[in-house]
Parts: C-alpha cells; sequence; structure tokens
C-alpha cells in the first residue's frame, strides 16, 4: 500500500514537472512570437519613416536660397535636415540611407552627370553619421547638440578636398577656372587662387549650413519624435 502511494506521488510530480516545463516552452515561444513580431514591425517602421523622410529631403533640395556675399552659383537648402531627423530618430544608418536616396533621385534629373550627387552625398553623409553616432552613445539634448556641430565641422573639412578634386574640376569643363576664381575675387578682390576661395568662402559656408540644420532639428525633433519613433500621443 505505501508502495502504491510513494510510486503515485512520484507520478503526480513527474506530471507536474512536465507541466511546468510546457509552461515554461509555451512562454518562450510567446516571447520569441513578440520578439519577431517587434522586430518585423521595427524594420517596416524603419523602411517607412526613411522612405518618407527621403522624399522629404528630394523636394527640399530644390528649395534654394541665393545666399549674400557668395558666388551666384552656391544656393543654401535644407535637404539634410530630414537626414539628421532621420540619423537621430532610427540611428546613422538610416541617416545615411536618406542621403544616398536623395541624391539618387536627384541624379536622375540633374545635369552635373553625378558629380554633385556624389559629392552632396559624402558630404551628407558625413554630417548625418557623425552626429547620429555621437548621439547614439548617450541620448540626450546636449549629446545631440554635441553630434551635430561635430558633425558639422566634419562635413565643412570634408567639403575642401571634395571641391577641389571632384566638384570644381568638373564644373571647369563648362565654365573655365579663371571665370570662376574671378566670381569670388568680384566679392574679396585678394583672394589669390580657388583654393583660397574654397577655405575663405565654401568652408564656412558648409559649416553654417549644417549648424542651420541643427538649430531646426532641436526646435522641430522634439514635437515629431513620437512619429519618428512610432508612439501615440
Amino acid at each position: 500500500m505505501e508502495n502504491t502511494m510513494n510510486q503515485t506521488n512520484q507520478l503526480n510530480e513527474m506530471a507536474a514537472e512536465r507541466r511546468v516545463k510546457k509552461e515554461d516552452l509555451e512562454k518562450r515561444a510567446r516571447a520569441i512570437e513578440q520578439t519577431e513580431s517587434r522586430g518585423q514591425k521595427s524594420t517596416v517602421r524603419f523602411l517607412a519613416v526613411t522612405g518618407i523622410l527621403s522624399a522629404a529631403a528630394f523636394v527640399l533640395q530644390y528649395i534654394e536660397i541665393a545666399v549674400p556675399f557668395m558666388p551666384s552659383f552656391i544656393k543654401f537648402d535644407f535637404s539634410d535636415l530630414p537626414a539628421l531627423l532621420g540619423s537621430f530618430a532610427l540611428g546613422p544608418v538610416s541617416g545615411i540611407l536618406i542621403e544616398l536616396i536623395k541624391n539618387l533621385l536627384h541624379s536622375a534629373v540633374s545635369q552635373s552627370f553625378g558629380v554633385g550627387e556624389i559629392s552632396n552625398f559624402i558630404l551628407g553623409a558625413v554630417f548625418v553619421a557623425v552626429a547620429g553616432l555621437i548621439y547614439k552613445r548617450k541620448k540626450t539634448r546636449t549629446n545631440a547638440l554635441i553630434g551635430a556641430f561635430v558633425g558639422a565641422a566634419a562635413m565643412a573639412l570634408i567639403s575642401l578636398p571634395s571641391n577641389i578634386f571632384l566638384v570644381y574640376p568638373f564644373y571647369y569643363n563648362f565654365m573655365p577656372k579663371e571665370v570662376v576664381l574671378q566670381m569670388y575675387q568680384a566679392i574679396i578682390p585678394s583672394i589669390k587662387n580657388m583654393t583660397q576661395a574654397l577655405l575663405v568662402f565654401n568652408m564656412p559656408f558648409t559649416f553654417v549650413k549644417g549648424v542651420i540644420s541643427v538649430l531646426i532639428t532641436m526646435l522641430i525633433y522634439k514635437p515629431l519624435s513620437p512619429v519618428l519613433h512610432g508612439r501615440r500621443g
């Protein structure tokens, strides 16, 4: 009788253990499903937001503003702004993709044979990648400002070799180098060569362009954050 009771108890314990294991496996399976579902939703949101911001950047690239005290062929636009928003909200990869898609779209309708777009992509990608990477390390407003200003400075530095070796040599095929230099000299007669012109005009302009995008981003990022992150309210 005692042996029978012991066997019954053992069977009950084994059954209880199987139930616990089964419940544990079911919980793990549900957790995996929820993780996969969140991952799929996150991927969809990443692609959707990146696509929308790319379209916005492409449109903003056409809204050009003449800049005082600069040669007439240099224009200001806000097309880096959506890429900076994407870099802060979704990470630097999103920002780089926005710069890439924007310039791919623009290359289809521009007359620069892709040269201007390559330069624009390089500078924009450096800007948003540096800003996004610094912000990603510690997501605070201060870090966002530091990252964005460092990114703007990096973009300005990269603009010098980009213009010297890529952009301006292409444009010299349509406008002689001497004529381009004269456009800078009309503003500051003491400019002696194109390298000096790019240092005095283009580098500061590129930095200021980045800073303006930073300031606007700081103003609109918080109100847009719920939309960019897929949150309500």
